[in-house]
C-alpha cells in the first residue's frame, strides 16, 4: 500500500512519549469495583478491556497479497497509542481529541501528556457532529483522519487515495472488535456500505459480477455508495469546501448517510481501501444519553438544501441510478418492504428458486434473499417470485413460484395490526413452526408466535 506524509513532524516540549506513559496509574482511576457491573459504564465488558496493553498486538487481517466521543479512559488510549504506533512518524502531525463534556474532565487531561496528542474539552454537550468539526477546525495538517474512540489501528492502515485525488473520502475494512472479551476478528473484504428504506446503514455484498471483477486485484480500491461514519480519511480543503457537517445535527446518528449522499451528489467519491484495517468495537447500546430525548433531534434542513444548490450537486435520483443500482426502490404498488422478521430471524428463500421452499435465517439486514414486498394485489414478492400456498391445508409448505397477477394461491393479507400473513380466502397462516425440518408453512391462524411477523417498512401503517 503506498502511504504520502501528512505533515511533517514537529517537536512537543513537555510531553511524554506514548511508551513511557503510565497506563496502570491511568486506568486505575476508573477500574471497576468487585460486585460493580463491568458494562454499565460504556456498554462493553470494561473489565476486560482493562486487562488490555494499550499497545496490543492486533492480528494482520490483510489479504495475502498485502507484505473519537470519548467514553471510556482505556479505549481512548488504544486508538491514541495504536495510531502513533501503526504509523510512520511523518504521516501524523498531530492527533486531536474532542471530549464532549465528559464527565471527569481528567480523562483527556492526562492523555494530552502524550506527545502529538491534543485535548479540546468542550464546555457542553454539543454531540458527535459539533464536536468533529471543532476538531476538524483546530486540525493544522492537509488531511483529516476521523476516528471514534474505540478503535484499533492495523498494519499499514495509512495509505496515499486522497492525495491523488482530493475529492476521494476513504475508509477502511473494518474489523470487529468483540464487546465482551475483546477478541480481535477479522471482516470480509466483499462487503460494501448501504443502507435500508428505514435510513439505517447496513453491510451489502458485492454482486458476482463485481466479485469476479476484482478477482485479479483483489485489494483494489471498492466503490461504496455509503460509509460507515466513524472511520475515513478526507482532506481538509474538501471537507470545508462540502460544508463539513450539518450543525443543526444533535448528538448521534445519520451523519454517515448525510456525508455520504452529499459527497456523492457533489462531485466527489467513496472508497473502502482493502489494504486499510481498523478494529472497532460494535456495542449494543449507547453508552451516553440522548439530553431531551432522542425526539428531540430533528432540525430544519433549510440551509443544507440552500449549500447543495450553491454547489451545483445533483439529485438523489441520479445517485439512485448511478451509485446505488442495487438498492430496490419501493414503488407505487408496494404495501410493505423489507424483511420479513420474526424476532431475530427473518423470511429467507435460502438462495431457492421456481418450486423451492423458503425458511427463516439470522437477519443480516442486507437485504438480498431476505428482501421482500406485500404488493397491492396481494402478492409477496421476491424479485419475480411469490410465496404460494400449493395445497391449501393446514401443514403444507410454501412454494416459492413466478407471479401470476390472478393467481389466488398468491394471495396475502396482514391481519392483526399487521402482525400477521394470512392467505386471503382461508383462516392458514405464514407460520414458521416446521422451519428446520425443511420449510415454512401455512398453519391454522393463532397466537402462536411462530406466526408473528413484522415487515421492516410498513409503508400504509
Amino acid at each position: 500500500c503506498e502511504t504520502f506524509p501528512l505533515a511533517i513532524q514537529l517537536p512537543f516540549k513537555g510531553k511524554v512519549r506514548w511508551q513511557d506513559f503510565d497506563q496502570d496509574l491511568y486506568v486505575g482511576a476508573t477500574v471497576v469495583r468487585p460486585g460493580q457491573d463491568p458494562y454499565a459504564r460504556n456498554k462493553f465488558n470494561q473489565v476486560e478491556s482493562d486487562k488490555l496493553r494499550m499497545d496490543r498486538a492486533v492480528p494482520d487481517t490483510r489479504h495475502d497479497q498485502y507484505v473519537v466521543p470519548l467514553s471510556t479512559r482505556l479505549i481512548w488510549l488504544h486508538t491514541t497509542v495504536l495510531v502513533l504506533k501503526k504509523s510512520p512518524p511523518q504521516l501524523v502531525k498531530e492527533i486531536i481529541l474532542v471530549d464532549d463534556y465528559s464527565d471527569n474532565p481528567e480523562d483527556g487531561a492526562l492523555l494530552g501528556k502524550i506527545e502529538k496528542v491534543r485535548v479540546l474539552r468542550n464546555d457542553r454537550r454539543e454531540g458527535l457532529m459539533r464536536s468533529r468539526v471543532r476538531g476538524a477546525d483546530a486540525a493544522t495538517a492537509p488531511v483529516l483522519t476521523f476516528l471514534d474512540s474505540h478503535c484499533e489501528c492495523n498494519d499499514h492502515w495509512l495509505g496515499g487515495r486522497v492525495a491523488e485525488d482530493k475529492t476521494r473520502v476513504v475508509s477502511p475494512i473494518i474489523d470487529v472488535i468483540n464487546m465482551d472479551n475483546f477478541q480481535y476478528v477479522g471482516a470480509s473484504a466483499d462487503l460494501k456500505g448501504g443502507f435500508d428504506w428505514n435510513l439505517v446503514f447496513k453491510w451489502d455484498y458485492m454482486t458476482l459480477d463485481q466479485r469476479r471483477a476484482r478477482q485479479g486485484n483483489p485489494i483494489a480500491p471498492i466503490k461504496t455508495p455509503m460509509i460507515a461514519g466513524g472511520l475515513f480519511v478526507m482532506d481538509k480543503e474538501y471537507f470545508e469546501q462540502l460544508g463539513k457537517y450539518d450543525m443543526m445535527m444533535d448528538v448521534w446518528g445519520g451523519e454517515n448517510l448525510e456525508i455520504s449522499f452529499r459527497v456523492w451528489q457533489c462531485g466527489g467519491s467513496l472508497e473502502i481501501i482493502p489494504c486499510s484495517r481498523v478494529g472497532h468495537v460494535f456495542r449494543k447500546q449507547h453508552p451516553y444519553t440522548f439530553p431531551g430525548g432522542s425526539g428531540t433531534v430533528f432540525a430544519s434542513i433549510q440551509s443544507r438544501l440552500e449549500m447543495k444548490k450553491r454547489l451545483g450537486c445533483k439529485p438523489f435520483k441520479w445517485y439512485l441510478e448511478n451509485v446505488y443500482p442495487e438498492l430496490r426502490v419501493p414503488d407505487h404498488q408496494d404495501i410493505a418492504f423489507g424483511a420479513l422478521q420474526q424476532g431475530g430471524n427473518c423470511l429467507d428463500t435460502l438462495g431457492h428458486f421456481t418450486d423451492g421452499v423458503v425458511g427463516v435465517y439470522e437477519c443480516h439486514n442486507a437485504g438480498g434473499n431476505q428482501e421482500w414486498a406485500l404488493t397491492k394485489d396481494k402478492s409477496v414478492k421476491h424479485m419475480d417470485l411469490c410465496l404460494t400456498v400449493v395445497d391449501r391445508t393446514a401443514g403444507s409448505l410454501i412454494r416459492l413460484q413466478g407471479c401470476r397477477e390472478n393467481d389466488s394461491r398468491q394471495k396475502w393479507e396482514q391481519i392483526e395490526s399487521n402482525s400477521k400473513l394470512r392467505h386471503v380466502g382461508s383462516n392458514l397462516c405464514l407460520d414458521s413452526r416446521s422451519a428446520r425440518m425443511g420449510g415454512l408453512t401455512v398453519e391454522v391462524c393463532s397466537l402462536s408466535l411462530n406466526q408473528q411477523w413484522k415487515f421492516t417498512l410498513n409503508l400504509q401503517s
